[in-house]
């Protein structure tokens, strides 16, 4: 029997992404196993890094996590004392996450990540900025369709 083209498992854009991106993440464990972060809480911890005190809601959009995903992360995150949940003074309904002291910390300990995946050598600067930009294209394009079909 012969497969058609477009059925070909080898011609699927989602099969080269969805192992690209596992390899990434793979790639990211032995880096992040020292800091004692898995990926998604090193994604948090950058957001937090970035912009202190975030509420949940916020750090969701940043990540691009569902709020399913970061509510237990940030709890994992405060168990080991990396950053502190209250709750905002105008709304209690709203939770800010906000980095501890050894949260603030970490980030200089981090600082190496982002360099020694680079020097993994996998990618040019230019096809790691290329590979950025259609990923968020991507990704961009998909919400939209989403938000699209649940209009529809």
């Amino acid at each position: 029997m012969s497969t058609p083209e477009h059925l070909r498992l080898d011609r699927q854009l989602c099969l080269s992404v969805y192992s690209a991106a596992n390899a990434l993440v793979r790639a990211y464990g032995p880096l992040l196993r020292p800091l004692g972060l898995t990926y998604p809480q090193y994604l948090v911890m950058l957001a937090l890094w970035e912009r202190d005190e975030a509420p949940v809601t916020d750090l969701c959009a940043r990540t691009r996590l569902d709020t399913g995903t970061v509510t237990p992360l940030v709890n994992r995150l405060a168990a080991k004392g990396l950053v502190r949940k209250t709750h905002a003074r105008d709304d209690a309904r709203v939770r800010l996450v906000t980095l501890t002291t050894k949260g603030r910390a970490l980030r200089a300990r981090a600082a190496h990540v982002p360099i020694q995946m680079a020097c993994l050598g996998v990618l040019s600067a230019e096809q790691g900025a290329h590979m950025k930009a259609l990923s968020d294209t991507l990704y961009q394009g998909l919400v939209m369709h989403e938000r699209l079909a649940g209009e529809g």
